[in-house]
């Protein structure tokens, strides 16, 4: 496997990715709403006929359609192809960060980096489209970081399997704690599951250390983002999605966690 070529793995991870955002707009549709993502198979939204396969292939099937559905003719949104070229390019995004400062021409070496930043790049899409509007994270992602962690753990140049386990089981663990701890002083809710089975996720992927500083820089973009944008929108909700900036700060995390860490404790004088 070392010696398959950056460039061909590319194309592959781009052809992977798209159709990886095929389905992802699929749990962006379907889970919201209550509806399998298995059963009935892909239907036109419209009038509730099951789509040819071939009408499904990423970008290339929106394209031959023109934009609108075989069945009833009706518009399909841009947000499917765009949602599948945008998987695609991270995708490819995901090979060249982790094999970084490898040429195209050279081999890729760094499968297990290269496979977990493909994972971590790509749920930022449906964690943000699904969050952000109806303040959920899917099980699919979250959960289904976990069971990649754990498999990418096997991999040679990752973290070992136990790592892999005591990072879900600690940061999973520990946003369960601050979450239920913040809910008693506050008297509400403060902190969703869904967030907390996401950082499990990511403690299977890079180690409960990681996790950890994935969960303060999250914390620092939604506080840079959020508190001015509410501001500005005049929203009184107190329900902020935390999904989003979870998502972003994962993949930033895995490639620079170790500088990102250094720069953390050296504010409070911990490194030298």
């Amino acid at each position: 496997m070392q010696e398959i070529p950056l460039w061909y793995v590319a194309i592959l991870f781009a052809m992977l990715g798209a159709c990886v955002g095929s389905f992802y707009n699929v749990i962006v549709y379907r889970m919201p709403r209550g509806i399998s993502l298995v059963n009935p198979p892909s239907f036109c939204p419209h009038c509730k006929k099951r789509i040819p396969i071939w009408y499904n292939l990423p970008v290339v099937g929106w394209l031959l359609l023109r934009g609108k559905s075989a069945c009833c003719h009706k518009p399909i949104s841009i947000r499917y192809p765009i949602g599948e070229a945008l998987c695609g390019l991270l995708g490819v995004f995901a090979l060249f960060l982790a094999n970084f400062p490898s040429s195209w021409t050279g081999p890729v070496t760094h499968w297990a980096d290269s496979f977990a930043l493909f994972w971590l790049l790509l749920g930022i899409y449906p964690v943000a489209a699904v969050d952000f509007e109806f303040k959920l994270i899917p099980d699919s992602i979250s959960i289904g970081g976990i069971v990649v962690g754990l498999a990418l753990s096997f991999f040679p140049g990752g973290i070992t399997p136990l790592e892999s386990l005591l990072g879900a089981l600690f940061a999973g663990g520990g946003l369960y704690l601050i979450g239920y701890l913040a809910s008693k002083i506050l008297k509400r809710d403060a902190m969703g599951l869904g967030d907390v089975k996401l950082v499990a996720g990511f403690g299977a992927l890079m180690g409960v250390g990681h996790a950890f500083a994935s969960l303060v820089l999250a914390s620092f973009l939604g506080i840079l983002i959020m508190v001015p944008y509410r501001m500005i929108k005049k929203e009184e909700s107190k329900e902020i999605p935390f999904g989003p900036f979870l998502a972003v700060a994962a993949p930033i995390v895995y490639r620079f966690g170790d500088k990102f860490l250094s720069f953390y404790f050296g504010l409070f004088g911990l490194v030298e």
